[in-house]
């Protein structure tokens, strides 16, 4: 589904990524880990096409990032851990998505009330102006509705108090389809059960990745 070969990005004179090599199959459910500056954020990018790389390559599904980026984002749903500053009120935004990427408005709502937000009484209100755990499970909910072969959380529960983690869990957990799950993620107590695979990153390298399921 994804190989890394030999990647390399670099910031001026800084390397974030040093020769990192991953392989990635379906039915993978990755925990991404390392400190702040370790190249976690780096290289989800590069995998989104957001920079483009010093040396190595990207194949996502034999896209590759940067040439095929119209086709890789619509393989990919990706949650970051700050919402972006969407002026679009909730309803908008829900159609917005329901008709650029071909997902359905009703399975957008239902995820959202399974993770409990109050969707209804929220539609009119500017998706700015919700709280950071309103807007973590609207953004969650789309994630999952778009039904898409690679979901990219980035501290997935970080605006969410311990009931919402809880929802988030199992709601994730009960979807059946295999995909590929990544959590950028500094919880690992809380990821055990999630993940079946712990990648762990420093100074741009991968310094150890192993199964543990």
């Amino acid at each position: 589904m994804i190989q890394i070969q030999n990647l390399i990005k670099k910031f001026d004179k800084h390397t974030s990524l040093d020769d990192v090599s991953i392989n990635i199959n379906n039915g993978d459910s990755i925990a991404l880990m390392g400190a702040n500056g370790a190249g976690k954020t780096t290289l989800v990018r590069a995998m989104l096409g957001f920079y483009h790389t010093d040396g190595g390559a990207i194949s996502i599904d034999g896209l590759d990032p940067i040439k095929d980026r119209e086709q890789v984002l619509r393989k990919i749903s990706f949650v970051p851990q700050l919402p972006p500053p969407i002026k679009l009120s909730v309803a908008e935004l829900i159609e917005f998505v329901s008709r650029s990427s071909d997902t359905s408005a009703d399975d957008i709502k239902r995820f959202a009330i399974e993770l409990k937000l109050e969707i209804d009484a929220n539609m009119g209100k500017s998706f700015f102006s919700l709280s950071g755990g309103m807007k973590q499970k609207l953004l969650i909910a789309i994630s999952l509705a778009r039904r898409s072969d690679i979901i990219i959380y980035d501290e997935p529960t970080a605006n969410l108090d311990p009931v919402a983690r809880d929802d988030f869990y199992r709601v994730l957990k009960a979807q059946s389809e295999a995909k590929v799950l990544l959590f950028v993620t500094h919880r690992i107590e809380e990821m055990q059960n999630m993940t079946n695979r712990q990648i762990y990153m420093d100074m741009g390298k991968i310094i150890t990745d192993q199964k543990t399921k």
